[in-house]
């Protein structure tokens, strides 16, 4: 009877342990797919960590609002579609730094900055940098094309997503919490930190961030 017990006893706890060890490999797994402590940047984003340590000086000012990232993240296929209604996503730009923003003709900050968002397209927009506007009007293109006529803005690129399903993606990772959202993105997709509320993007202080994003200085 006794050895019956020890050997129950000796079984339980070996399924104990095995119990165990599955629970600590779960735990490893969640941690490496999380990125651990948060201080290693997911894969394809790891040359972006020096891009964003290069940032925090130049958060200041008139950008002082823009928070950069603490550990680099891929942006995403975030679609929607061009002044044609053709589909574009962001990877249309790799290769290139993007701002982009989120905005739309019922929130007044919005229209307020974007003659400023154009002024910024029209003087560092280029090979190395471009300025992506997307509207979130919910329907159709009418709206904010017909704000475009009204405010003069030719320089400025025109895209629109009448379902917000990229506001709302953004808004679950705690990127886009309000209008106008502006993100700012490495040539290879990642996240180098965002700014939540309207801005002078066509002043110094917003250059001189551009231009440690893109590498120019300017």
């Amino acid at each position: 009877m006794q050895n019956k017990e020890n050997r129950t006893g000796l079984g339980g706890r070996a399924i104990l342990s095995l119990a165990a060890l599955v629970v600590a490999a779960g735990v490893t797994a969640i941690y490496v797919m999380d990125g651990g402590s948060g201080n290693v940047a997911p894969a394809g984003c790891e040359l972006s960590k020096e891009k964003v340590a290069a940032l925090k000086p130049f958060a200041l000012g008139e950008v002082a609002a823009f928070q950069v990232a603490d550990t680099p993240s891929p942006i995403g296929e975030l679609s929607f579609a061009d002044k044609d209604g053709k589909p574009a996503t962001i990877a249309d730009w790799r290769g290139r730094t993007v701002l982009l923003n989120l905005w739309a003709t019922w929130c007044a900050p919005c229209r307020h900055e974007m003659p400023a968002l154009e002024a910024l397209e029209t003087e560092m927009g280029g090979e190395s940098f471009a300025v992506v506007p997307v509207s979130v009007d919910l329907g159709d293109d009418a709206k904010p094309k017909a704000f475009y006529a009204e405010t003069g803005l030719t320089k400025l690129p025109f895209f629109h997503d009448g379902s917000m399903g990229i506001f709302n993606a953004l808004k679950k990772r705690s990127l886009a919490i309000g209008m106008p959202t502006s993100i700012l993105i490495d040539g290879e997709g990642c996240i180098l930190g965002s700014l939540n509320g309207p801005a002078e993007w066509a002043g110094p202080d917003a250059k001189a961030l551009i231009g440690a994003a893109t590498g120019s200085g300017n």
